[in-house]
């Protein structure tokens, strides 16, 4: 997808303007017209603002997260994962504010969109936004409850000093969106920058492996496998912005759209040919986890002059490149996992054939995840799912050396200095 380089200006002119950005959820949004006098056109400009929103508020790191908590990264300082783990495990990190204010910002522009698409004629058009909505308020909920576990549930907007949401009302809240955002959304007719109902399949799958529920976990990514219009591709495809056919849904962070998200720019150093800041080099057991046969391994890691680099996203300073957030790999690995050792066995194996790996044989079901977990390591490297797979299947603690309460984020000390409502996460 490629939009048009003066969009924003047109979308300026009724996107939301977020003032006294003081506490994400004590402003009021405001826009330069009247809701009641959004026609269709001008909400499918402000749907594209909204996708704008929610790709560029929660900023580059919030893309990076998981695998900076979860030891895929190290600093320039240090070669323990702990000393970057401790720094985010840290109520006035200002990365950790950073993606809270983000997300909540995030949500008051899809929330405001949703309001008035609400009150368009019915059709194919407002079926579409709507569903995108729903979808956009499912992944910045999941988004916040797996940093921070009980946090606001946001379903409108308010001025208020909300309290913070039992998480299970919060998981919940995430599936009957992911529901409403299926029921609501078509075929991947524009492509994978936009969303579809695929996507929130794929999501939803994701979702349902997280709260243990297999047989939906199962059923939904196995859908997805059999539609003939996804197959696991070449990995230097999906990571090189060529047309492929494993992505479901990504960000595309283009340059030309005026994007900010530059996540290579923190990984390559500054003797690679595109540059870097090289703030976060790959940890010492990321340059061993490939075998040489594995064809993810020169477009996941690169050592230049002595220096290693995630090699994901090529583009460092000179440009953008896009964020996946569903592939078909994830469905592989998903259906895997919610089958077990007996039945899942074959997709691990699939998966791992593609990459150029051969089959594995775990002997139990302990090993077998421990499989899975090797495999969606080395598949997901730099794309966010590392530190949440660790603490969803109860190993961070073991596997990362941290204390009990640090696989949640502390509630940033700046909200709760301004919402007194906003109570701390237990250690912090």
């Amino acid at each position: 997808m490629k939009r048009m380089k003066n969009l924003f200006s047109v979308i300026a002119a009724t996107m939301i303007m977020i003032q006294g950005c003081t506490d994400m959820l004590d402003v009021t949004p405001r826009s330069a017209i009247a809701p009641e006098s959004v026609t269709l056109n001008d909400i499918m400009l402000l749907r594209i603002g909204m996708y704008n929103r929610v790709q560029e508020l929660p900023q580059s790191e919030s893309y990076i997260m998981f695998d900076l908590l979860g030891g895929n990264l190290i600093t320039k300082a240090s070669i323990d994962p702990l000393v970057l783990i401790y720094s985010f495990a840290n109520p006035q990190n200002s990365s950790v504010t950073a993606q809270w204010q983000g997300y909540y910002i995030a949500l008051m522009h899809v929330n405001y969109v949703f309001s008035i698409a609400q009150k368009l004629p019915e059709g194919a058009q407002r079926n579409k936004v709507l569903g995108e909505c729903h979808y956009f308020r499912a992944w910045l909920h999941l988004c916040l409850v797996t940093r921070f576990g009980d946090v606001p549930l946001m379903k409108e907007n308010t001025d208020a000093h909300v309290f913070r949401t039992p998480a299970s009302e919060v998981w919940s809240f995430i599936e009957e969106e992911l529901s409403e955002a299926i029921r609501l959304l078509g075929a991947p007719t524009e492509g994978y920058y936009f969303l579809s109902a695929d996507a929130a399949r794929a999501l939803k799958a994701r979702v349902a492996l997280y709260l243990g529920n297999k047989k939906e976990a199962y059923e939904l990514a196995e859908a997805l496998i059999a539609n003939p219009g996804y197959d696991l591709d070449q990995y230097e495809r999906i990571f090189r912005a060529r047309n492929n056919n494993e992505l479901i849904f990504a960000f595309s962070c283009l340059e030309t759209d005026n994007s900010k998200i530059r996540i290579s720019t923190m990984f390559y150093s500054y003797n690679h040919p595109n540059s870097g800041s090289y703030l976060y080099p790959p940890a010492l057991d990321v340059m061993t986890m490939y075998d040489d046969s594995d064809t993810r391994k020169d477009i996941s890691i690169i050592t230049l002059d002595g220096l290693n680099s995630i090699n994901k996203y090529p583009s460092g300073q000179a440009s953008n490149d896009p964020v996946v957030i569903s592939r078909l790999a994830e469905m592989y690995l998903i259906s895997a996992e919610a089958q077990g050792l007996q039945n899942g066995l074959p997709r691990l194996n699939a998966l791992r054939n593609r990459r150029g790996l051969p089959n594995v044989f775990p002997a139990s079901e302990a090993r077998f995840i421990e499989a899975i977990l090797d495999e969606r390591r080395r598949e997901f490297l730099g794309e966010n799912h590392l530190w949440y797979d660790l603490v969803r299947t109860g190993k961070a603690v073991e596997v990362l050396g941290i204390l009990p309460y640090q696989t949640l984020l502390p509630i940033p000390a700046r909200e709760r200095a301004i919402n007194k409502n906003l109570t701390q996460n237990d250690g912090y």
